[in-house]
Parts: C-alpha cells; structure tokens; sequence
C-alpha cells in the first residue's frame, strides 16, 4: 500500500513540474509567433476585415477551457489522495 502511495506522489511531483514548464513553453511560442507576425499577409488581411478578432476570442475559449479542465482534474486528483491517504 506505501509503494502505491509513493508512486502517486512521484507523478503528482512530475505533473506539477510539467505544469510548471507548461506557462513558460507558451510564452515562448506566442513570442515566436509575434516576431514572425510581421511577415504573414494573412494576418494582415484577417486584421484588415476584422475577422483576427473571432481567431483570437476562440483560441481564448479553448485555452480557458483547457485551463478550467486541468484545474478540476487537479482537485479531483488531490481529494482522491487525500482519500487514500486516510484510509
């Protein structure tokens, strides 16, 4: 019972370290993604008939909704722990 316990803690140590790194690789992404803004005529176009805001309100949408996800999974993860740590 202690080995399954330990093995739960090790990945939950692993998710947070890559739910740390996750914030950083975005931004670095979206920095890539702005120095290359510049040379897309699409970009200018989309800008241009107002469509880029629709393109950045849906990619706001599926980022809220990944975060809201990954959050709820993290509370159902913790109160099944603390479950198995009281039994």
């Amino acid at each position: 019972m202690v080995d399954v316990y330990h093995s739960i803690e090790k990945t939950q140590t692993a998710t947070r370290f890559s739910f740390m790194r996750l914030p950083f690789t975005l931004l670095l992404v979206f920095i890539s993604l702005l120095s290359k803004a510049n040379e897309v005529e699409m970009a200018d176009v989309m800008r241009s008939n107002g469509k880029i805001y629709v393109v950045v309100s849906v990619l706001l949408a599926i980022l809220i909704g990944l975060i809201v996800y990954l959050i709820s999974i993290d509370r159902k993860l913790s109160r099944l722990e603390k479950e198995l740590k009281q039994k």
